[in-house]
């Protein structure tokens, strides 16, 4: 059933893709294609036969820019949380995705930012571009501080390319727990368990107004770290 499934997103995927090529083309504003991304991720849920449960709306204003920090345990964090932050927040990607066809490219062409891992001084570049984005258009950014999958589900140490970045701009880190992904589709396998539930819990925002120093954003990182380990639950 689960190659049916497979099968299922990966058109869904490709026609979605055309879509958000189009209007990254057409839409320069990038309205068109930040619609495009919530039906997506809503879509790939519901085709997996996975429900999503999204709390902690409450706690931050849906119209300011935040440096949003996620744990990472499966390809579906991507699309739960594409569906539900309300804000527009742009993700970080590994480059290779890039040279996807028709996947990579809609990523390449829209509004996110493509990350070398494999070359500091490029990777640093990115978050410098992060930084401008978001210091002139407003938008917030969306990273997995812990920079690839956990295997296990246990949130792994954090690296400091996020933080680093809520204090260059002086935005608010928004601590987001991802719960049950790791149940649905593990690292290195295409099998999907569907009739699973995720849950993604948005904390309060943390001011980095007196964060100057590294040891203070390195404290900011712990933080963080603990709150979303706190959020977190096992399904």
């Amino acid at each position: 059933m689960y190659i049916i499934r497979l099968f299922l997103i990966a058109l869904y995927s490709f026609l979605l893709s055309l879509v958000a090529i189009l209007s990254a083309l057409i839409d320069r504003s990038n309205t068109t294609y930040w619609w495009i991304v919530r039906i997506y991720g809503r879509g790939v849920l519901l085709l997996a036969g996975i429900r999503l449960k999204i709390t902690g709306l409450e706690n931050f204003d849906h119209n300011e820019a935040y440096v949003f920090v996620a744990n990472h345990m499966s390809n579906f964090d991507i699309s739960a949380l594409q569906a539900g932050i309300p804000n527009r927040a742009r993700m970080f990607f590994k480059k290779e995705l890039g040279r996807i066809p028709f996947f990579g490219w809609q990523l390449v062409l829209g509004p996110y930012f493509s990350v070398d891992r494999k070359n500091a001084e490029k990777a640093m570049k990115t978050i410098e571009d992060a930084k401008n984005v978001m210091l002139t258009k407003k938008d917030s950014v969306l990273l997995f501080a812990e920079g690839t999958r956990s295997k296990d589900g246990t949130v792994q140490p954090f690296k400091r390319g996020a933080f680093n970045l809520a204090v260059k701009v002086k935005h608010p880190v928004v601590p987001v727990s991802i719960s049950g992904t790791n149940k649905i589709m593990q690292k290195g396998s295409l099998k999907i368990y569907s009739g699973r539930d995720i849950i993604v819990h948005f904390d309060k925002p943390i001011s980095t107004e007196d964060v100057n120093t590294r040891q203070e954003e390195i404290a900011l990182m712990e933080k963080v770290r603990e709150i979303i380990i706190a959020n977190k639950v096992d399904l």
